[in-house]
């Protein structure tokens, strides 16, 4: 056990957050999203949900204060409909540590998948909330 990091973050998501770089992308994804099928390299945080994951990723975890929103969600398919409380949740985990992180944008579904693609990895998480998948940009640490 280390002091001041949430037992929430295993040695390998440790090691994930540590490895990438400025403007790397980072995705949290619920438990349905198809991780394996997308990510090169897989995380499995079983069972956490994201605003619990959020709340000890973040304290670690410059945001990208470069881009004009270093947090994206999936945007719903014509026909569904978004639950406010999955981003309100979200969202207030991230104003915690950051309260001046601009919105969170919302990507269409297969630009989400596209970009989910490229990122550097995916968290498999026990989220059950639809369209609870989070993408998160890493900036740089300031001196």
């Amino acid at each position: 056990m280390l002091k001041g990091i949430s037992p929430l973050l295993s040695p390998e998501l440790l090691e994930v957050l540590c490895r990438m770089g400025h403007g790397d992308e980072i995705v949290l994804a619920d438990a349905h999203f198809p991780g394996e099928t997308f990510g090169q390299r897989v995380v499995r945080a079983d069972g956490l949900k994201i605003p619990a994951l959020l709340e000890a990723i973040l304290p670690l975890f410059e945001l990208d204060a470069y881009v004009e929103s270093p947090l994206a969600m999936m945007a719903p398919v014509a026909g569904d409909s978004l639950d406010p409380k999955v981003e309100a949740a979200y969202r207030k985990a991230v104003d915690a540590v950051a309260p001046k992180t601009p919105p969170i944008a919302r990507v269409e579904r297969f630009a989400f998948y596209d970009r989910a693609k490229d990122a550097f990895a995916v968290v498999m998480t026990g989220e059950t909330a639809k369209y609870g998948n989070i993408i998160l940009k890493k900036g740089v640490t300031p001196c």
